[in-house]
């Protein structure tokens, strides 16, 4: 394993990938982000599927937890800035339990409890914050109306303990009803977080995929965001979605651009409103 860098680099967080320490390139992922420029991450479970782990009670869920967060401790050892886990259920699991036989509300039902399990790993301070969301698929009505359910019960979980709500859906750029009904769930608009998301967004705060033309449309509107690649670390598709040096890569073609400020947004700023992560602070622990 590569040493921990001591160069001066500046800021910079991927807000979204996955590492996979059993399927996938795990901590060397990780080392490419580091060798790229890159300081921070924020590392999502993988779907519990990944793992040959078909859900049927609380413990099931914990073995995709616990994989993250033995990766993501491994993953900060070879950053110059560090790693936190943001743990969930993916919103495509309904589809699963369903054509398993499961009822749409019986599969409302488990996913809760494994949404549940993350908070507990919030509580705990072994995960940052929780990941819900809705298929981005089309659906039945009834798994719809069950997949809102999942995904207002992660905001009533993000209000109870203080943690932002990452949220997979769908596409599109207005969200506007889901952050009010986070905001009816007591959960601020503001610590939502729309992974996968385009430059401008109506609602939660845009997590923008990595693209040049979405990244400047993000900067140029001078609103809080941050950058993803949504890695998702699976050897049959190497580099899907993004690699994991693209957010680095992408930051410097940024600041060539001029756009310096609008970095500070993404890297710094935004994750402390939303995580209450201290990035710039982290980074100069790390090089003691």
């Amino acid at each position: 394993m590569q040493e921990r860098s001591t160069s001066t680099s500046r800021p910079v967080l991927d807000n979204h990938l996955h590492l996979d320490p059993v399927n996938g390139r795990g901590v060397e992922a990780a080392e490419a982000f580091a060798a790229a420029g890159g300081t921070h991450l924020l590392v999502l479970n993988k779907p519990s599927w990944h793992y040959a782990v078909d859900v049927a009670d609380a413990d099931d869920f914990r073995v995709g937890f616990d994989h993250t967060i033995d990766v993501t401790r491994r993953a900060a050892e070879v950053l110059p800035g560090d790693a936190w886990p943001v743990l969930g259920v993916h919103p495509a699991l309904i589809s699963r339990l369903v054509d398993q036989g499961m009822t749409p509300a019986k599969a409302c039902d488990l996913m809760q409890v494994g949404l549940d399990v993350a908070a507990e790993y919030v509580a705990s301070g072994d995960a940052l914050a929780i990941k819900s969301g809705r298929p981005h698929y089309d659906v039945s009505d009834d798994v719809w109306d069950a997949s809102n359910s999942v995904m207002r019960h992660a905001f009533s979980l993000g209000a109870d303990h203080g943690c932002a709500v990452q949220l997979h859906t769908e596409g599109g750029e207005d969200f506007t009803a889901v952050a009010e009904w986070a905001e009816q769930s007591g959960l601020p608009r503001e610590r939502v977080i729309k992974h996968y998301s385009a430059g401008r967004l109506s609602g939660p705060i845009p997590s923008v995929l990595a693209d040049k033309d979405e990244l400047v449309r993000a900067a140029e509107a001078g609103e809080p965001f941050m950058m993803e690649t949504d890695f998702i670390d699976d050897p049959d598709r190497p580099g899907a979605v993004l690699g994991p040096k693209t957010v680095p890569r992408r930051t410097a073609w940024l600041r060539e651009q001029g756009y310096e400020a609008a970095l500070e947004i993404a890297h710094v700023e935004t994750p402390k409103s939303i995580y209450g992560i201290d990035i710039r602070g982290t980074l100069d622990e790390n090089r003691l």
